[in-house]
């Protein structure tokens, strides 16, 4: 019976015939690895994530994690779960061997890591955080602190968090309070409060190493003078030994919709000992990192969602009879199966292309992330690192949006049952909807794409960009037919995006312009899905059956009815509308 947590066909289609990401062995770094090592490590994630993972998604979401003023505690699944992914090495899977990975490419990785998600995202929550963690103390950390606190981490003793938010900031960093101040000794005290921290306070590993952005009294203002240190929830002697308690504590858990499985808390901390990452004031430069890795990692939990709930909304639709063809009048025949309804395979379409076209993307930035890794000339690494620039807003955001209502067409492709809770699309629903807001809201990336990545280096990110959908277009006109005709839609759609990018920018109205980057979000994430589908529909070649015939129905199902969406979006932009920022608050 096929999996509805993920599509291992897709995967490999993707992997193997779509990236050739076989090919990363042959690059020095990823050497030590072949074709039946990535196999083998995508079978043991559907494995461990099927016998782990899925069967306690619905159980820790109705027994969410209890606080009794002194302990949190978690339902005992999570831990098994964590354990049995530490026990596989799958921790440092991507991370380099001199540190204690697997090294492997984070494209197999991030593969690998989308069956967790898929099948249960608040436990792989805890994994996702603690990865991310180590990722960047591995970079920017000593020596000795990779020692005490990251290989504890590869190892599953310890888990890790990161400390950013503050009641009073939210996401405005540069108005954080919490302060660090030094001490003889070298290290810091840390005062102060953080406020939505997930996997912050639990029992399941023997220590939590949060990474804390503070500030040093007397240093710059604003987000310059932010520092980050590692402040763990339990001291870590020098041989590596866990310690007494250190000054950190919650006040409280935050109860939310969805992924009620990992927990979310209000984090003080009293003076607790904190250990400076790299140099003071480089705290936002340090972090970003991980926030990074967390944006694409939260994009591949909402590629993750929006995947699982397509294919068990599509089992029910072949599985469940009811009504009868359009042209049927009589009342005597068999009911037929729903997915012979056209407006259940319009939904089922929909879902399709939102989900595996968010699945390329993301699996498309994990290399990008492993050209970085593995680059063998200094051109090739900035190629990399311009592409995974501009596309890092799209890859978090756009999954986050589309997906979800993927998640939303599930629940009506099961009608009543879909909104129950014996069935899990609601609950799918419910943990997605949190991934809108999850590292940085769909305003906050919009600025950040329309605000700063478009015009860096003058513009060469978006230069980039353009040149990989024009190579795109090209390929597809070479296979000609009706790839060629996608792929004029797809240049038409390009170059009016990048027309208005321009328009925007020289008519000097820059409050105007940002006033509506969450459109050009939007859209550009739109074009970018198509090229994603583009680049699919020219991988099937002129392969035959039901998954290649299915890849190319909904690539045209894309462009023929989400693509054109982009089009009264690029006018409104080129309008300069201003009704937004017109409105007084007085009004509403």
């Amino acid at each position: 019976m096929k999996s509805t947590i993920l599509s291992r066909r897709d995967l490999d289609f993707l992997l193997f015939e779509w990236l050739a990401a076989d090919e990363l062995t042959t690059r020095p770094h990823f050497a030590e690895h072949s074709r039946e090592t990535f196999s083998d490590v995508l079978d043991l994630c559907e494995d461990l994530a099927t016998r782990y993972f899925a069967p306690h998604n619905k159980k820790s979401d109705q027994n969410e994690p209890t606080f009794d003023g002194t302990t949190v505690t978690v339902i005992p699944e999570v831990k098994e779960a964590i354990d049995a992914f530490a026990a596989a090495d799958l921790i440092g899977m991507s991370m380099d061997e001199q540190f204690g990975g697997a090294q492997l490419p984070a494209t197999i990785a991030q593969a690998g890591f989308a069956w967790f998600m898929a099948a249960n995202v608040s436990t792989a929550g805890y994994l996702m955080l603690t990865i991310a963690n180590a990722n960047l103390l591995v970079k920017f950390g000593s020596p000795e602190q990779v020692d005490r606190f990251v290989r504890p981490m590869l190892a599953g003793r310890f888990t890790g968090t990161m400390a950013l938010s503050e009641p009073q900031a939210g996401s405005s960093l540069a108005d954080i309070v919490t302060r660090a101040e030094p001490r003889d000794d070298g290290t810091y005290r840390v005062y102060g409060s953080k406020m939505w921290i997930s996997a912050a306070e639990h029992e399941m590993s023997e220590n939590i190493v949060h990474l804390v952005l503070a500030k040093i009294p007397g240093g710059p203002p604003g987000t310059k003078g932010i520092s980050l240190f590692i402040v763990p929830k339990y001291q870590v002697a020098q041989d590596g030994s866990v310690g007494p308690r250190n000054d950190v504590a919650i006040s409280g858990l935050n109860h939310k919709m969805g992924q009620r499985g990992i927990t979310n808390t209000v984090l003080n901390f009293n003076g607790a000992v904190g250990y400076l990452v790299g140099e003071p004031h480089r705290g936002i430069v340090y972090m970003f990192h991980m926030m990074n890795e967390a944006r694409l990692g939260v994009g591949m939990g909402a590629v993750a969602l929006g995947y699982t709930g397509y294919l068990k909304s599509l089992q029910y639709a072949l599985e469940r009879p009811q009504g009868r063809p359009i042209t049927s009048k009589d009342p005597g025949t068999p009911q037929v199966p729903i997915v012979e309804h056209a407006d259940i395979r319009r939904m089922l379409l929909a879902q399709k292309s939102y989900a595996e076209g968010s699945l390329a993307l993301a699996l498309y930035c994990a290399r990008l992330v492993d050209w970085q890794h593995s680059a063998e000339s200094d051109p090739e690494r900035d190629e990399a690192t311009l592409l995974l620039d501009i596309l890092t807003p799209i890859a978090k955001s756009w999954p986050s949006q589309w997906c979800v209502e993927a998640n939303s067409l599930a629940i009506q492709v099961l009608g009543g049952y879909g909104y129950t809770r014996e069935y899990d699309v609601e609950q799918h629903y419910r943990d997605n909807r949190l991934n809108p807001i999850h590292e940085g809201t769909h305003g906050i990336q919009s600025l950040d794409l329309l605000g700063r990545k478009v015009t860096a280096r003058d513009g060469a990110s978006l230069t980039a960009l353009g040149e990989a959908i024009g190579q795109s277009v090209e390929a597809a006109r070479r296979a000609g037919g009706e790839a060629a005709d996608l792929a004029e839609d797809l240049e038409t759609s390009w170059q009016q995006l990048v027309e208005v990018t321009m328009a925007m920018f020289a008519s000097g109205d820059i409050e105007a312009a940002m006033a509506n980057s969450a459109v050009y979000l939007e859209a550009f994430g739109h074009i970018v899905i198509a090229w994603m589908w583009l680049e699919q529909f020219v991988a099937t070649g002129g392969n035959s059956g039901a998954f290649y015939d299915g890849k190319r129905q909904a690539a045209r199902y894309f462009f023929h009815y989400e693509l054109p969406r982009t089009g009264p979006q690029i006018q409104l932009l080129r309008s300069l509308d201003r009704t937004t920022l017109d409105m007084r608050p007085e009004w509403f």
